[in-house]
């Protein structure tokens, strides 16, 4: 197995093709920082153009996926130029995840909250720890999505439903989330490695060619205009950072 070490990220590829892409900062529940959102773009970047990667498995070390943005490490954007790079970050790091040649199995343990929330969303094949629990805070915080999840979610789970998980904000179990679709499928915390490369595996065994027509085709027809998606949420999100009140709610959180 071979491994390349970013600030943030671990990434390793066994001898199967299988690659798994690991938040490594499990002091902080694997909080997002600025490190952390261009370590996570750049990894899938790498694994996508490795011809040896056949199948990316996303994970987290420790007790939790991801659980948002790193409140101890928020440094708030004073202008707008600074908030547009943050957010352009953020979105290509989805750009790599959903629009990249490799299929994703997401193995989701613990937490998977806002922008980590989103990356579990992103995943091609979200497989969800028992334990595991998420949850969408950023409009009681006067800030808006990112990670296409305005075009994906309501694909997975429908408008109605999607309304309720981003504006309201409830806390949903794994299973819950499978009920919904947007858990592709809930296994014991023991299992959710093996189950996760297993899958991986499989994919990583079937004709790439077709694998990545299919990843790319899929996703266009059932996430209408992800492109679109991004650049609203980009929008949206760089006006809520530039909002005297977010400062306020942020600290508050």
């Amino acid at each position: 197995m071979t491994s390349n070490r970013y600030q943030t990220v671990v990434s390793t590829i066994d001898g199967d093709g299988v690659r798994t892409i690991m938040l490594n900062r499990p002091e902080c529940l694997n909080a997002m920082n600025r490190q952390l959102v261009d370590d996570v773009g750049q990894a899938f970047d790498t694994a996508n153009a490795d011809t040896m990667t056949r199948s990316i498995v996303f994970t987290g070390a420790g007790r939790a996926f991801c659980a948002g943005d790193d409140r101890r490490e928020h440094v708030h954007p004073e202008n707008e130029a600074q908030a547009r790079d943050l957010v352009n970050a953020i979105q290509r790091a989805t750009r790599a995840i959903v629009q990249g040649d490799k299929p994703v199995v997401g193995a989701i343990n613990g937490w998977a909250v806002g922008g980590g929330f989103e990356w579990a969303i992103n995943c091609d094949f979200p497989l969800w720890a028992h334990s595991a629990c998420a949850f969408f805070p950023e409009v009681s915080l006067n800030l808006f999505v990112t990670g296409g999840v305005t075009s994906l979610l309501p694909a997975l789970v429908g408008l109605n439903k999607a309304r309720e998980m981003l504006l309201l904000g409830g806390q949903y179990t794994a299973q819950e989330l499978a009920a919904l679709g947007v858990a592709w499928r809930v296994v014991s915390d023991e299992q959710l490695m093996d189950e996760a490369h297993r899958v991986a595996t499989q994919l990583g065994a079937l004709p790439p060619l077709a694998v990545r027509a299919m990843k790319r085709v899929l996703n266009q027809s059932a996430a209408t205009d992800l492109n679109k998606a991004l650049q609203l949420e980009t929008e949206a999100t760089i006006a809520g950072f530039l909002d005297p009140q977010t400062t306020a709610r942020l600290k508050n959180f």
